[in-house]
């Protein structure tokens, strides 16, 4: 995977999680995928950030996911 860019987090107080979709670049194509960590509001942004990359990434090891045509 070539390229991974995150986009706005927002914080769901309703499910306690952090919401983000996270665009991956796989030769020359972008998959986007909503993810979602759950966690407290005080929870640090490195960890937050990890978490919704690295649950893209599991995401994206499996075939699927939206492709977005910019």
């Amino acid at each position: 995977m070539s390229g991974i860019e995150l986009g706005n987090i927002r914080y769901n107080p309703v499910t306690g999680a952090y919401e983000a979709r996270v665009d991956i670049d796989r030769k020359g194509r972008t998959y986007r995928y909503p993810v979602s960590v759950p966690g407290s509001l005080m929870m640090e942004e490195s960890v937050v950030r990890r978490g919704l990359t690295q649950q893209a990434q599991q995401m994206a090891s499996r075939e699927g996911g939206l492709l977005s045509i910019r």
